[in-house]
C-alpha cells in the first residue's frame, strides 16, 4: 500500500523494541526517513542494525524523555541529520507502579507520570516547531485500553494514558487548521518486552509457565479479548502507519483501539 510519505521525515520515540521498532520498520518500507529514539544507546544501536535501511535513511539518537535537556541534545542532533521532521510517533513508556492504591507510593506515582504523561508533553514541546512549519504533519501518540477501561491494580498508568488521550484531543484542536493532524494509538496486552516482564512476573507469582500465566490472564484480567491471545506489535504498527499516512488525511483527533475487543464498552 502507497501510504504517500516517501520522502517524509519521522521521529519515534520507544523504537528500540516492539510497537516502536515495528513502526521504523514499516516506514522505511514506505520510503520515509526515519530517527529511531530510546532511552539506551547501545540497545538502540542494535535496533537500528536490524532495520533494513538505505544510507541516510535511518539514524538513531538516544535521549530520556523525563529530560528536557536530554530531548533538547536529540532534538539537536535530529534537525543536525534530517532537518524539520514531518512524522512523530510517541511510543515510549513504561508500565510504573502497581498494585492496589493504598499500596503505591508518591515516588511511584511521580515516576509513571514523568514517563507517561509528562515525557509526550516534553517531547512534543520539543518537536513542535518543527512539525508546524511544513502545511502538513502527523503525530501519532500511543495510549493504551487502560485509558479507557481502568484496571484497580495499575491506577498511575491508566491515569497516564487518560492524560495521553486528552493530550491528544487538545492538540487535535489546536493545530489540525495547520495541516497538523493527531491521533492515538491504544493497544491491549501486546506481545512486548512490557507484557512479557509482566507475564514472567505472574508466572513466579502463580508458580507456573508463561504460557499458563498468559491464559489465565486473558481469562481472569481481560475476558473481552475474543481473539484469546496477545496482540504482536506489527499489528498495532500496521494502524500507526495508517494514521501517518497522506490516507488518514480527514482524520484527527481519533483514538484507534487494537485491543481484540477488550475495551467493553462503545
Amino acid at each position: 500500500m502507497d501510504l504517500g510519505i516517501v520522502g517524509k521525515k519521522a521521529l519515534i520515540s520507544g523504537a528500540d523494541s516492539g510497537i516502536g521498532w515495528e513502526t521504523a520498520r514499516l516506514l522505511l518500507a514506505e520510503g520515509a526517513t526515519v530517527v529511531i529514539t530510546d532511552k539506551d544507546q547501545d540497545s538502540l544501536d542494535a535496533a537500528a542494525a536490524k532495520l533494513d535501511a538505505a544510507e541516510g535513511k535511518l539514524f538513531a539518537f538516544a535521549a530520556d524523555i523525563t529530560q528536557v535537556d536530554s530531548i533538547a541534545a536529540m532534538h539537536e542532533k535530529t534537525v543536525a541529520a534530517v532537518g524539520d521532521i514531518d512524522i512523530l510517533v510517541q511510543s515510549a513508556g513504561i508500565t510504573g507502579a502497581q498494585g492496589l492504591f493504598h499500596e503505591i507510593d508518591d515516588a511511584g506515582w511521580t515516576n509513571t507520570i514523568e514517563v507517561d504523561l509528562l515525557g509526550p508533553v516534553r517531547l512534543v514541546s520539543a518537536f513542535l516547531p518543527s512539525l508546524r512549519t511544513g502545511g502538513w504533519g502527523r503525530i501519532v501518540f500511543v495510549a493504551s485500553e487502560d485509558a479507557v477501561q481502568p484496571y484497580d491494580d495499575e491506577i498511575p498508568y491508566c491515569s497516564a494514558k487518560a492524560g495521553v488521550l486528552a493530550l491528544m484531543k487538545g492538540l487535535s484542536r489546536s493545530y489540525a487548521k495547520e495541516g497538523l493532524l493527531v491521533n492515538a494509538v491504544s493497544p491491549a496486552f501486546i506481545h512486548t518486552p512490557m507484557t512479557d516482564a509482566m507475564m514472567e512476573k505472574r508466572a513466579d507469582k502463580l508458580g507456573t509457565s508463561v504460557d499458563d500465566a498468559i491464559e489465565s490472564f486473558l481469562d481472569e484480567e481481560r475476558p473481552y479479548m475474543e481473539l484469546k491471545r496477545r496482540g504482536e506489535p506489527d499489528e498495532v504498527a500496521n494502524v500507526i502507519a495508517f494514521l501517518c499516512s497522506e490516507a488518514a488525511s480527514f482524520v484527527n483527533g481519533s483514538n484507534y483501539r487494537v485491543d481484540s475487543g477488550s475495551v467493553a464498552t462503545i
